[in-house]
């Protein structure tokens, strides 16, 4: 995929309404509404998902963040809160891409790659013609309790640069994005996205002042 250098944002970990229409306001084209997760930060309750994306206008894409690996379990979630994509945050165990694309047409289906080591451009190559987007970020899938996003670190951009030069579909960035290194990223990856949670809040919270200076350096 060629290289972005205007790069959409996407603002992940949105706990309610309030936070949806700050982060559209400054430039967010998709929002992240994180479901149960064995860690990490952002979770919020299906109702108040559902709430949050049928609140959405038209043109913002919001992205149904599950750990469920199961494709009937999943595209089951889908339907009951109505988001304009899946975002797979761990492996599929039961079932096929086919499988979600059959289930949930019309629904974007973004599968999550944690950057771990050159594994994970083999793991990508592999993914991507399934889906239609990438999201590569920096958790950790093998530990005990499972880092699945929201870790706040950085991983290795040269293996997400390869990824994205390798891969047919766009590619979202996450992992310890802040308003200091995402021109750096831009610059180093070249994403069609930039997705971004902990490195725009203060305290957990939505900081307006932290994401209309990310959205400013990204030259968004």
């Amino acid at each position: 995929m060629e290289a972005t250098h205007r790069p959409r944002i996407k603002v992940c970990c949105i706990q309610d309404e309030a936070e949806a229409w700050t982060a559209i306001r400054l430039g967010a084209s998709a929002l992240g509404l994180v479901s149960a997760m064995p860690s990490g930060p952002g979770v919020i309750a299906e109702d108040a998902i559902a709430r949050i994306a049928a609140c959405v206008p038209p043109g913002v894409a919001t992205f149904l963040l599950t750990s469920l690996r199961d494709t009937g379990a999943i595209a089951a979630q889908q339907r009951r809160l109505r988001t304009s994509a899946v975002q797979i945050v761990d492996r599929l165990e039961q079932g096929r891409y086919q499988d979600l694309r059959e289930a949930l047409p019309g629904i974007g289906l973004v599968q999550v790659v944690h950057v771990t080591g050159p594994e994970s451009v083999e793991q990508a190559v592999a993914i991507a013609p399934h889906v239609d987007a990438l999201l590569l970020d920096s958790g950790n899938p093998a530990l005990a309790v499972k880092e699945l996003g929201g870790t706040g670190r950085r991983h290795d951009w040269s293996l997400s640069r390869q990824i994205r030069e390798a891969v047919p579909v766009p590619i979202y960035l996450a992992g310890g994005l802040r308003p200091h290194n995402v021109a750096e990223a831009v610059e180093t990856v070249g994403p069609f996205g930039l997705d971004l949670c902990t490195g725009v809040r203060t305290d957990g919270i939505l900081d307006p002042d932290k994401l209309a200076r990310f959205v400013a350096a990204a030259g968004v």
